[in-house]
């Protein structure tokens, strides 16, 4: 198995989860320059030793690796394709994760692309959100050639600790689509449930507590639903996302009736102006 020696690390994207992933790059060694629109706002990640880069071409060019975790899929395509994106700024046979969560259309055009310019893309999506993130226990799930997967693996040891190769480009980001599929369900179900609880009457921290380590029990029971009860609505994943990625698995496949009524609620708290809020303001929708 080949693995990259040298470790040199260009990081696009430093929001919510990205900041965390580059700190823990640096924790292993990783030396990462990083562009971002706003120098400001990264000024915590530079003061650890992360290098600003003024341009995306400039940190792209002469890199091991570069990252990208960007918001929508437009932005990909942005920093992918455009005239001084990735696919005309890195050096040959530089290795290219994209972990956004973006249209696996658009995956699999940029993979294509890039091979033709001797450039090795995988598609790496993640799940855990900035807990995840911050704690390097985030779940990858990578799509592209395997033995540019098992190149990039200690890059992915340094970020994650769940990391899976699910097969040919594109399978990265249909994975993510399937779990955000199952945590749509999940969310609104405990939404549900918290709604049902006040009507009836109970105390929710108890009903909480009651029913977390059953066959209820799920990552969002655990670090939502306490969020939801307290009215703590600080994004760990921003609703506007969600919806972005809810959409684009309505999408790929059509018909999945939870996924477009899950679609509704949050498109509604969206139009009130709640895209920023975190993912378990959806128990707002019940109000």
């Amino acid at each position: 198995m080949s693995q990259i020696i040298s470790k040199k690390i260009g990081f696009i994207g430093a929001g919510v989860m990205g900041k965390f992933m580059i700190l823990n790059l640096m924790k292993k060694g990783f030396e990462v320059e990083v562009y971002a629109r706003n120098k400001e706002k990264i000024k915590d990640i530079l003061e650890e030793g992360a290098i600003f880069c003024e341009t995306i071409e400039s940190c792209a060019k002469d890199k091991d690796v570069v990252i990208t975790i960007v918001g929508y899929p437009k932005d990909v395509e942005e920093v992918y394709l455009s005239q001084k994106g990735i696919l005309n700024s890195a050096n040959e046979n530089t290795y290219l994760i994209d972990m956004t969560t973006t249209s696996p259309k658009l995956t699999i055009d940029i993979y294509n692309k890039a091979k033709e310019k001797g450039l090795k893309f995988l598609d790496a999506p993640v799940s855990g959100g900035d807990l995840g993130a911050k704690n390097a226990t985030l779940s990858i799930m990578v799509g592209g050639d395997e033995d540019n997967f098992n190149a990039c693996k200690e890059v992915f040891e340094a970020m994650e600790t769940t990391i899976i190769y699910e097969g040919k480009a594109g399978n990265g980001q249909h994975t993510k689509m399937a779990n955000q599929v199952a945590i749509a369900g999940i969310i609104a179900g405990i939404s549900e449930a918290i709604a049902y609880g006040n009507k009836v009457g109970l105390d929710i921290p108890t009903m909480l507590a009651s029913i977390s380590n059953g066959a209820a029990s799920s990552w969002q029971m655990t670090n939502n639903a306490p969020k939801m009860n307290k009215r703590d609505f600080e994004p760990g994943f921003y609703i506007k996302h969600i919806v972005k990625d809810l959409k684009i698995a309505n999408e790929e496949v059509a018909n999945l009736k939870v996924l477009q009524d899950v679609i509704e609620m949050y498109e509604t708290l969206e139009k009130n102006g709640d895209g920023d809020l975190g993912t378990q303001a959806i128990c707002k929708y019940y109000e």
